[in-house]
């Protein structure tokens, strides 16, 4: 069984940055296949990027060249680093595991100014 905890979200104004941080336990998630997602209320639950245990990785259209997974794999720990944020990434963003089917509660992106 593996936890999720995510961390980082917040008020931030249009064009700004954010760091979200997944800290997994319970297993060792190196090898795992994760992703970071988002949900506006009312709307379905959206891929916004995932990462392979090879560092591979894959992005929605809306959030390419201004959002990058990453991970820290002694730190059993992956990222989502965000930059040019807009009013539209306003949402609940869930870190992932994939591979086992867990999820985190969740932390809460707001864009305004």
């Amino acid at each position: 069984q593996v936890q999720l905890v995510e961390s980082g979200g917040g008020l931030v104004q249009p064009g700004g940055s954010l760091i979200l941080s997944c800290v997994a336990s319970g297993n060792n998630i190196s090898s795992h296949f994760m992703g970071w997602y988002r949900q506006v209320p009312g709307k379905q639950r959206d891929m916004v990027a995932t990462i392979t245990g090879g560092g591979s990785t894959n992005y929605a259209d809306s959030v390419k060249g201004r959002f990058t997974i990453s991970r820290d794999n002694p730190k059993n720990t992956v990222y989502l680093q965000m930059s040019s944020l807009k009013p539209e990434d306003t949402a609940v963003y869930y870190c992932a595991d994939i591979f086992v089917k867990s999820w985190g509660k969740g932390t809460l992106v707001t864009v305004s100014s």
